[in-house]
C-alpha cells in the first residue's frame, strides 16, 4: 500500500468507528479510531495493552503517558499528531504503519519488527531501537536525537530531510541504507554540541552518504580509524 500523506487518504477512513476509552491486554481492535471524536485529544496513562492487535486503526491527537504495549501488533495503522512519552513498546511489530507529526520521547522500542513504516515530520528523542529489524522504513523530515539503533538490522531505510544528532549505530547491519539528504550534527538533550552519528562508523558498510556528509563526518571517521590529522 502506498503511504498515505493525510488521514483522508486512508482507504478505510470512512469506515472507522470510535474506539473504547481503555486498552486491554491481548485486546483486538479492528477499524476503530482513537481520539478522533475528542476535541481535547485522548490520553492513555499507563495503558496496559501488551499483545494487543490493531488492524486498520487510526490514532489522532492521542497521548500515551507511560504504559505497556510489548508484543503488540499494528497493521495498517495511522498515527497522527500522537505523543508517546515513556512508553514501553518493545518487541512490537508494525506493518504498513504511518506516523505523521508524532513525538516519541524516552520510548522503549527495542527488538521491534518494522516493515513498510513511514515517520513524517516526527520528533524522536532518546528512542531505543536496539536489536530491532527495520525493512522499508522512511524517516522523512524528522528530528532524531540521541536515538539508539545499536545492533539493529536496517534494510532499505531512508532519512530524507531529517536531522540526526547523537545517533548510535554501533554494530548495526546496513543493507541499502540511504543517509543522503539528512543533516548530521546538532545539540543533545543538555544543549551540548553532538555529532550526527555518535558511534558505529565501522558498521556503516552498505550505507550511502553524500559528499557534504562525508566532509562533516571525516574528522570523526579519521579518529575512529586511528588516523591523526595534523598540519605539517
Amino acid at each position: 500500500m502506498k503511504a498515505p500523506r493525510d488521514f483522508a487518504d486512508l482507504p478505510f477512513a470512512r469506515e472507522l468507528v470510535a474506539g473504547p476509552e481503555d486498552l486491554e491486554m491481548d485486546g483486538d481492535y479492528d477499524r476503530v479510531i482513537f481520539g478522533g471524536a475528542s476535541p481535547d485529544g485522548t490520553i492513555f496513562t499507563d495503558a496496559s495493552a501488551g499483545g494487543a492487535r490493531f488492524l486498520e486503526v487510526a490514532f489522532t491527537g492521542v497521548t500515551f503517558e507511560g504504559g505497556w504495549l510489548r508484543r503488540a501488533r499494528f497493521s495498517e495503522v495511522w498515527f497522527g499528531q500522537t505523543r508517546f512519552v515513556g512508553l514501553d513498546a518493545a518487541e512490537a511489530s508494525l506493518t504498513d504503519a504511518w506516523l505523521h507529526g508524532c513525538v516519541l520521547a524516552g520510548v522503549q522500542a527495542f527488538s521491534q519488527l518494522m516493515r513498510r513504516v513511514t515517520f513524517r515530520g516526527c520528533k524522536l528523542d532518546s528512542v531505543n531501537f536496539r536489536e530491532s529489524t527495520l525493512t522499508d522504513v522512511t524517516f522523512e523530515d524528522c528530528v532524531i536525537r540521541e536515538t539508539d539503533f545499536a545492533g539493529a538490522k536496517l534494510k532499505r531505510v531512508r532519512f530524507p530531510g531529517s536531522h540526526l544528532a547523537g545517533v548510535e549505530f554501533a554494530n548495526v547491519s546496513c543493507d541499502d541504507v540511504d543517509l543522503r539528504g539528512a543533516a548530521l550534527g546538532g545539540e543533545d538533550a543538555a544543549g551540548a554540541a553532538a555529532p550526527g552519528i555518535r558511534s558505529g562508523y565501522d558498521s556503516l558498510r552498505g550505507a550511502r552518504i553524500d559528499s557534504l556528509q562525508l566532509m562533516s563526518i571525516a574528522p570523526l571517521l579519521a579518529h575512529h580509524l586511528g588516523i591523526a590529522v595534523e598540519e605539517a
